[in-house]
């Protein structure tokens, strides 16, 4: 009998990109860790690092648009092939830079950028990609459940051995497993088995694919109340992440490796959530338990938020971790179940620029806020504001009459995909 947690993994391109993409992403958190980390080292300043994740995410927000049109328009598979070699690229450069020594906080920021822009048109090729690589579509719910236990294992691996090695050898080693890291999901990508790809004739126009992308989001509430609340999530409580450096040299006077084990002590908590969500029955109500593992994540933040005692506090953000990865994954399984196929890209875009875009910019705001009152009190602001939001956009998920029409309004969407692309 096949586990049920790991059904997805009957599909053989399913198989080949998991295993790539596990190998980059530790890669990714390793380079992640050591950028927030060198920025805090060299500047001291909780509001530098939401600069930080500004310059890192901010443009995520910006090209996400033409990112998903692009992931529409084009072949998705070789969109993803370029952002890799591309996504290479920019960690050999920062790994020569630092290297160096000779290196200001502004390239650092610069090089975020540059990685934010990639990332706007990997993100909607990446996630639409693993709707068309699951052979059997009933399996596509826990092939994004599995994709998250899979970021989230990262994030418990990549941090702790980006603090060994940043204490060890320093930064640069960190950028240059995290360059090397691609030629493991480049190849896992060359190794898929596709079918040919067929360019669909389109009579639209760029633009007036991304206007009706907008129209359709407005159109279907069942969707755009997900993507709310996962932007005010995004704006208002993921930026959490930003304030770590501060909890690990201030609050627990430890170093890089501190910082690394807050991090995976998220991650652990996360891929719990991941399991604990592949290993759902099919009909589970996904809106319900977005309701809950909401209210977990605000719990979470508000309890670590003043603990003063390393051990406690790791035991808590395996909370806020198990929270944080439920909310944001079961949107973006709701989106994707819901969503018209020939809306896919775009729609997904939408989600990168609530889950990406609206993270730098609250990384800002919180930083700015800590700056002023101290990180504590800011991430118990964000529990509280975490709780309030799953209060009120809760009962906004179930609201059945919602979904009967987006139903309808999907159908009409599908005549008329049909019309246009045939």
């Amino acid at each position: 009998m096949k586990i049920q947690a790991l059904k997805a993994f009957q599909s053989r391109n399913y198989r080949f990109y998991f295993s790539g993409q596990s190998v980059s992403l530790i890669g990714t958190w390793m380079q992640r860790t050591a950028v927030y980390w060198l920025i805090y080292d060299k500047t001291q300043s909780p509001l530098m690092l939401g600069v930080a994740v500004f310059a890192a995410q901010f443009p995520s927000f910006l090209f996400s648009i033409p990112g998903g049109m692009v992931s529409d328009r084009y072949n998705r598979y070789r969109v993803l092939l370029l952002t890799q070699v591309a996504s290479l690229a920019q960690a050999l450069v920062l790994a020569v830079l630092v290297l160096s020594e000779t290196y200001e906080v502004g390239q650092l920021l610069t090089l975020s950028v540059v990685l934010g822009i990639i990332n706007a048109f990997d993100v909607p090729a990446r996630q639409a990609m693993v709707y068309d690589i699951v052979n059997s579509k009933e399996h596509v719910s826990n092939a994004i459940a599995l994709n998250s236990s899979m970021v989230h294992l990262a994030r418990l691996i990549g941090p702790a051995f980006s603090g060994i090695v940043l204490e060890a050898f320093g930064a640069p080693v960190c950028f240059f497993i995290n360059a090397f890291s691609f030629v493991a999901v480049i190849t896992s990508l060359m190794l898929l088995k596709l079918p040919p790809y067929k360019r669909p004739e389109r009579t639209n126009t760029a633009i007036a694919d991304i206007k009706n992308g907008f129209t359709y989001l407005k159109d279907t509430p069942s969707i755009a109340n997900v993507m709310v609340m996962l932007a005010l999530i995004s704006l208002l409580s993921l930026p959490y992440i930003t304030l770590l450096p501060v909890y690990a040299k201030e609050i627990f006077t430890g170093n890089a490796s501190t910082f690394g084990y807050l991090n995976s002590f998220i991650g652990l908590g996360a891929i719990s959530g991941a399991f604990f969500l592949a290993s759902l029955q099919p009909g589970a109500d996904l809106r319900k338990i977005l309701f809950i593992n909401t209210l977990v994540f605000g719990a979470g933040l508000l309890l670590f938020s003043h603990t003063t005692g390393l051990p406690l506090a790791l035991f808590f953000l395996i909370i806020t971790g198990f929270g944080m990865m439920s909310q944001t994954t079961i949107s973006n399984t709701l989106i994707q179940l819901t969503v018209a196929p020939a809306m896919r890209g775009r729609v997904i875009s939408y989600y990168a620029m609530a889950f990406f875009g609206m993270q730098p910019i609250g990384g800002l705001l919180i930083g700015a806020l800590s700056h002023r009152i101290g990180a504590p009190k800011t991430i118990a602001a964000e529990g509280v504001i975490t709780v309030l939001i799953a209060l009120v956009a809760g009962p906004l998920l179930h609201r059945r009459e919602l979904k009967s029409r987006d139903k309808m309004k999907m159908d009409q969407l599908e005549e008329r995909s049909v019309e246009t692309t045939g």
